[in-house]
């Protein structure tokens, strides 16, 4: 494994940088792509708006009142899309093992090419900025989750390189909410337990892992090891798009559960658009106290393009079967039946994020 040679490259704000690179009175401001309305979503931030905390999935008038002179700007796919294929042609002269994460990053196994990883990393991302005068971040290791994790240390515009040698130091220094896979809540949780960096985690069985967090447990107990032996698939669909949260307290009021649906919507949404990827179905996941387990769904003869359209499905789902359940500890929404899975003529191949 430790002979393996893996990018990650991951564009810097790219749609807003799109955005900035097209219109020259944007160049140096905030600039939130996406709707600007009292339902709308940001889908990519300018760095400058994100110095204000503003971020992708943010609802726009958080954006706003984080960031008073936040300009906001409509999406235009057409454009992102056709910078997107640019973008490949440029890894696919380097390589056919090619899997895209979405429109603006993906892994590349470049083992076979006779250049070292680092210096393909570098030609990639000077071409793509001589094609595209966008910038891009890269991330080089000997496997995914490693390459991943080190293409946020240099954003943006940068690189970082993590050795086989310098994997187990690296990660034991590393915080945990630095590691890809780990968010917000996690983390916190982490840092209650007093568990704070790779090496923290290290020190845990992986017994006592999956006890205190489920199937990921096992995750957290191979990558603190740096044991990722997962290909670079360049076939890989995505058979779903969902999300889910559980809640800290059981949530009985039907009006905050849809306000916590608008909230699943809206990320749902952001990856299906990052894709350009939509899906027929949708549907509703609810555990409730007594951990019971519903799923509702809904499907459609053509894809679902619109938040609002998922937002409203969601909640008429919830309404149709509220009678089924008193409280919810768990609310999860996710899109199936997507268009490009339908185009790859059958193939099955599972991902839900």
């Amino acid at each position: 494994m430790e002979n393996r040679k893996i990018l990650h490259i991951d564009m810097d704000a790219f749609y807003a940088s799109i955005e900035q690179r097209d219109h020259p009175e944007l160049r140096g401001k905030p600039v939130a792509v996406g709707g600007g309305g009292l339902r709308g979503v940001v889908a990519s931030a300018s760095y400058e708006a994100r110095k204000y905390g503003v971020r992708s999935a943010m609802p726009s008038v958080v954006a706003a009142r984080k960031c008073p002179n936040l300009i906001f700007v409509r999406t235009n796919f057409s454009v992102y899309r056709e910078a997107s294929k640019q973008i490949r042609a440029i890894f696919h002269q380097y390589t056919d093992l090619v899997e895209p994460l979405s429109l603006d990053e993906a892994y590349l196994d470049v083992t076979e090419h006779p250049k070292a990883a680092f210096d393909i990393a570098q030609e990639i991302r000077q071409q793509i900025f001589e094609t595209t005068q966008l910038t891009a971040s890269a991330g080089v290791s000997f496997c995914k989750f490693l390459a991943k994790t080190a293409s946020d240390i240099n954003k943006p515009n940068g690189i970082k390189s993590i050795s086989y040698e310098e994997a187990i130091p690296f990660l034991e220094k590393l915080p945990v909410e630095k590691f890809h896979g780990i968010g917000k809540v996690t983390a916190k949780k982490m840092h209650k337990m007093g568990l704070r960096t790779g090496a923290d985690i290290k020190d845990w069985s992986e017994l006592k892992l999956i006890r205190h967090f489920g199937k990921a447990g096992r995750h957290y107990y191979k990558i603190v090891r740096a044991k990722d032996e997962r290909a670079v698939n360049p076939n890989r669909i995505r058979k779903s798009i969902g999300a889910e949260r559980t809640y800290r307290e059981d949530i009985s009021d039907t009006k905050v559960m849809k306000e916590k649906l608008d909230y699943l919507a809206e990320v749902i949404f952001k990856h299906m658009t990052n894709n350009d990827n939509f899906g027929r179905t949708i549907t509703l996941k609810i555990k409730t106290p007594e951990f019971k387990i519903l799923t509702r769904s809904k499907s459609f003869t053509s894809e679902i393009r619109q938040l609002e359209q998922i937002r409203n499905i969601a909640h008429e789902l919830l309404d149709t079967h509220r009678s089924e359940f008193q409280a919810v500890r768990l609310l999860g929404l996710s899109a199936s039946n997507l268009e490009k899975e339908q185009i790859a003529a059958g193939t099955q191949l599972s991902f839900d994020f």
